[in-house]
């Protein structure tokens, strides 16, 4: 079964198309046409296409001379997904967001199944990338494969290998990160551990589809458990006047049994404010309620409100002046340092929370000139970014630090600073009688 398939990964004539070209999807087409797979790209982004195809880069971590060698491969790159006809493998990387009731929104998924459903032939691997609650690929893709006439680990294979892509991480590329694979049929595992083996040091095989869904969200509902459990401590902390950081640091030095978890203005990115509630939304099916989880949902979402309100009780502290009318500055607006991601950024948020209060809020991001259209912030599109020196503040507030920011030169522009990353240590924020931390 499925023989003509693994042939063709095995000797890397298969090509490999993959949907959706962002920050997961562009760095798996690069690293399969760097392993000698022929590959192919799909987006609905025109736009964005046409740039890749002209070697330019959409992401300041991905430089335009590792797009440029990625079209020397010449890869089909289009958002024509009738070509998909033209591949033997699909690898759908598209966002899986929450809707506003929290719940899980596998649309993009779907409709992409939905489009490419016409041109999926025989002997074809299809591994679903997004995250996701454990028996989406099983219960929802395979259902919707077999309704086009193929036979799930007879003439088709169905995995579920999640992304681990960290965008802008320096130490671990693709190949060095082990790959978790689970396929619906043992054929179909065994396909997908050979494409996954062509690219990557270790690959990773689970007994199911769902667990391999339930890796995911393991891994990325520990640190937001452990995150949600830090931004506890830091209210505790400072409550005691007791800075967070230094113990962090200070238990850090023990050499087993802890492993250290920073607090910060919110969590931000694909992955950790959503996947947990893609898991206690299925939980639910099952009659368990995760109130564990919930709770680090809880306080971790708390945290922008907490940093509005620490802005306006030390403004009014320092000098009088209400939030309303304030001028405010969020230096730094993706949702992690040196790239320039504004996926569920805690920035906007705060942005947005602080306009709210009637203050005259602007940001400052080098890696972000101006805020694009977002699902959730539509009322910050097209704001720009602006210079420090460009007047004086009556607040900043650090939100993403950056490295390359002139963060000594701030205090020349505003007599109160408000650090969320720990950015100035506890004998800075001491000595300079106006910085502190939220």
């Amino acid at each position: 079964m499925l023989d003509a398939l693994k042939a063709k990964l095995e000797n890397k004539t298969a090509r490999i198309g993959v949907v959706g070209l962002g920050y997961v999807g562009l760095p798996l087409i690069m690293r399969l046409a760097e392993a000698g797979f022929p590959t192919a790209g799909f987006d609905i982004n025109a736009g964005h296409v046409a740039d890749l195809q002209a070697g330019k880069s959409p992401f300041n971590h991905v430089p335009d001379s590792e797009i440029a060698d990625l079209v020397a491969t010449d890869p089909i790159l289009t958002t024509d997904f009738a070509r998909v006809v033209e591949v033997d493998a699909i690898l759908l990387c598209l966002p899986t967001p929450l809707d506003k009731h929290r719940q899980p929104d596998l649309s993009y998924v779907t409709g992409s199944l939905e489009t490419i459903l016409p041109h999926l032939h025989k002997d074809m691997l299809l591994s679903l990338e997004s995250t996701t609650w454990p028996g989406t690929t099983e219960e929802v893709l395979q259902p919707m494969i077999e309704s086009a006439g193929l036979t799930i680990g007879e003439d088709f294979a169905l995995v579920f290998s999640p992304e681990r892509e960290d965008p802008g991480n320096q130490h671990y590329t693709i190949r060095q990160i082990p790959k978790v694979v689970g396929g619906v049929t043992p054929a179909c595992l065994e396909a997908g551990e050979i494409l996954y083996g062509a690219i990557v040091d270790k690959v990773v095989p689970v007994s199911s589809t769902r667990a391999a869904e339930l890796t995911k969200l393991l891994e990325n509902i520990q640190r937001a458990v452990n995150i949600g459990l830090m931004n506890e401590m830091k209210t505790i902390a400072q409550a005691m006047d007791i800075d967070i950081f230094e113990v962090i640091d200070a238990a850090a030095t023990k050499p087993f049994g802890f492993t250290p978890y920073y607090p910060g203005p919110g969590l931000g990115g694909h992955c950790i404010p959503i996947d947990p509630f893609y898991l206690t939304w299925k939980a639910r099916e099952f009659d368990v309620h995760t109130r564990f989880i919930e709770l680090a949902g809880e306080i971790n979402s708390a945290m922008p409100r907490r940093v509005v309100d620490a802005v306006q009780d030390r403004l009014s502290e320092v000098s009088g002046k209400a939030l309303r009318g304030a001028s405010v500055l969020a230096v730094g607006l993706a949702y992690k340092k040196n790239v320039n991601d504004l996926r569920e950024s805690p920035a906007l948020q705060i942005l947005e929370l602080l306009q709210a209060a009637g203050a005259e809020a602007s940001y400052f991001d080098p890696l972000c000139p101006v805020i694009p259209p977002t699902r959730e912030h539509a009322t910050l599109e097209g704001m720009t970014s602006v210079q420090p020196a460009s007047q004086r503040w009556d607040a900043m507030v650090l939100i993403t630090d950056h490295d390359g920011v002139d963060y000594d030169g701030l205090g020349a522009h505003t007599d109160l600073i408000i650090d969320t990353r720990n950015v100035f240590s506890r004998h800075e924020r001491a000595a300079s009688g106006k910085i502190y931390m939220a």
